[in-house]
């Protein structure tokens, strides 16, 4: 067991998986707890003597309900999303290590998005890209979930819509990550629709 999660400020109630550094350090979500109660992004520092939580970030004023994990590039940052914003838009995140703190920047928001936002991990692919899934639930935007890539550039993060979902044939409410296979193809699922009615498996071609 490396650590017993309290309600405390390092917050409660892991949903998301965890991700794992060069280091051998592990970083995660919480859904609840933290200073605010909205959840918390941590990080368990392993050492010979054990691990030992650390707080990266506490969410409330940024964006709450954190089902997805976060995940690492190669310098160190983080990268993550909520399905819910205080002001009913669901952001993408990153969280930059910045002395003995992070720095959080809000790469880009969904708008009119209140709890449809990305339920499962970003991804990354090796021009720096983040791709992602939305979950929908009948929002004023993608109703039925979205797959959307984000690029980076010197004038902040683009998004891209790459697939609104219909809620027929090609499904709806993707809760899954995206896997990227070395031609650029992008796979995952979606929890419901299809022929039957109980989700799809899906691929997008560049």
């Amino acid at each position: 067991m490396l650590y017993n999660f309290q309600n405390g400020r390092f917050g409660s109630s892991p949903r998301g998986g965890v991700s794992l550094d060069t280091a051998g350090n592990l970083y995660g979500t919480t859904f609840d707890g933290g200073n605010n109660g909205d959840g918390t992004v941590f990080q368990l520092l392993h050492s010979p003597s054990g691990w030992t939580i650390n707080l990266v970030y506490t969410f409330g004023a940024t964006g709450f309900a954190s089902y997805a994990g976060v995940i690492l590039d190669s310098a160190g940052n983080l990268y993550g999303a909520t399905v819910n914003g205080p002001t009913g838009d669901a952001p993408v995140y990153q969280l930059s290590p910045s002395g003995n703190g992070w720095n959080y920047a809000a790469l880009y928001d969904f708008p009119d998005c209140l709890g449809c936002g990305p339920a499962a991990n970003l991804a990354m692919d090796s021009a720096g890209n983040l791709y992602g899934t939305t979950r929908g639930l009948g929002q004023t935007q993608d109703p039925y979930g979205s797959v959307f890539k984000l690029t980076p550039s010197s004038q902040g993060w683009i998004y891209t819509d790459l697939h609104d979902f219909t809620g027929g044939s090609d499904g709806n409410s993707p809760y899954s990550s995206v896997v990227i296979d070395a031609n650029g193809n992008l796979y995952g699922t979606a929890s419901a629709g299809g022929t039957y009615d109980y989700g799809t498996v899906w691929e997008i071609t560049p």
